[in-house]
């Protein structure tokens, strides 16, 4: 698992359920007890958190013994009325890296370049 940052507080960008959303992305098998420590929550925080995002549909899990394999539905559209149209998949396309890019620093981009994120457009 990836090294996981140090303790913050205050206000973030990104929300538990985008949190909890790209860990899961990022590894369909992972535990719950490696969500919380990744995403610096309680188990039972982020066993809410997947009881919600099952509950609307955006994921659901199958278990096998004791391991639950998690799918995430990659076109259903954010909830808020400021992302309408957004999906999944263009959400995690910002908050999950690729494996190959693990460990590699971000590229500074010149200055008023645009990035493709796979349908979303990010001004750096």
């Amino acid at each position: 698992m990836a090294e996981v940052p140090e303790a913050h507080f205050g206000w973030t960008f990104v929300t538990n359920h985008a949190r909890v959303l790209a860990a899961i992305a990022d590894n369909p098998n992972i535990r719950i007890r490696d969500i919380a420590a990744h995403c610096r929550l309680t188990e039972r925080a982020v066993q809410r958190i997947i009881s919600d995002l099952e509950h609307d549909g955006y994921l659901s899990h199958t278990r096998d013994g004791r391991t639950n394999t998690y799918r995430i539905q990659p076109d259903k559209v954010l909830r808020h009325p400021a992302e309408a149209g957004l999906t999944v998949a263009s959400l995690l396309s910002l908050l999950v890296q690729d494996e190959t890019d693990r460990g590699r620093p971000t590229a500074t981009l010149p200055a008023g370049a645009v990035r493709d994120t796979g349908g979303v457009r990010v001004r750096p």
